[in-house]
């Protein structure tokens, strides 16, 4: 009996778990990729300071990034929202995944993001599977190298999704 509790419980929070992804259509989903704590040395002592990445999506093609800097963490992730919203912009997409296969190197990081058959799934790590998963790329394999900074990650990965989405002709 107190197996079967266990997994009704399991069962309920998975179901929940699903509704609470659900949005409306047009409606931007944001996620918070990345948050530091900075500070710098000064007279007094130290200045405390916070940075955050932010991604927005619909979950249907749109995607953006944004990064905030200010004094205390949640003005921090606002103007990282607000930025983001701002640089959203429409990716290409054949049905669930990329048009075609696409290397990336931007700065210290190297990325490799490919086409995969229907059913794969999003097989990636770190922001990258935040961000494609953000943009609504159900299919696709990906490959982070060079560099485990998941803002230069991030960035690399926004800009392979523009050059993509450049090449045939939506940018």
């Amino acid at each position: 009996m107190r197996a079967q509790e266990v997994w009704i419980f399991k069962m309920e929070r998975t179901r929940f778990r699903s509704q609470s992804e659900i949005t409306q259509p047009g409606e931007f989903v944001d996620k918070v990729l990345v948050v530091n704590r900075v500070a710098k040395k000064i007279k007094g002592g130290d200045k405390i300071g916070f940075t955050a990445l932010v991604a927005v999506g619909n979950r249907n093609g749109k995607i953006g990034l944004g990064y905030g800097k200010a004094g205390d963490l949640r003005s921090a992730i606002v103007k990282a929202n607000s930025k983001a919203k701002k640089n959203v912009f429409q990716i290409v997409m054949r049905e669930s995944t990329l048009p075609r296969r696409i290397t990336l190197k931007q700065g210290a990081a190297r990325l490799l993001l490919m086409p995969a058959p229907r059913g794969a799934g999003l097989i990636a790590g770190g922001v990258v599977r935040n961000i494609l998963g953000l943009a609504g790329v159900v299919d696709v394999s990906a490959k982070i190298l060079g560099t485990n900074n998941p803002m230069a990650n991030a960035q690399a990965t926004i800009e392979a999704l523009k050059i993509l989405s450049k090449n045939h002709g939506t940018a």
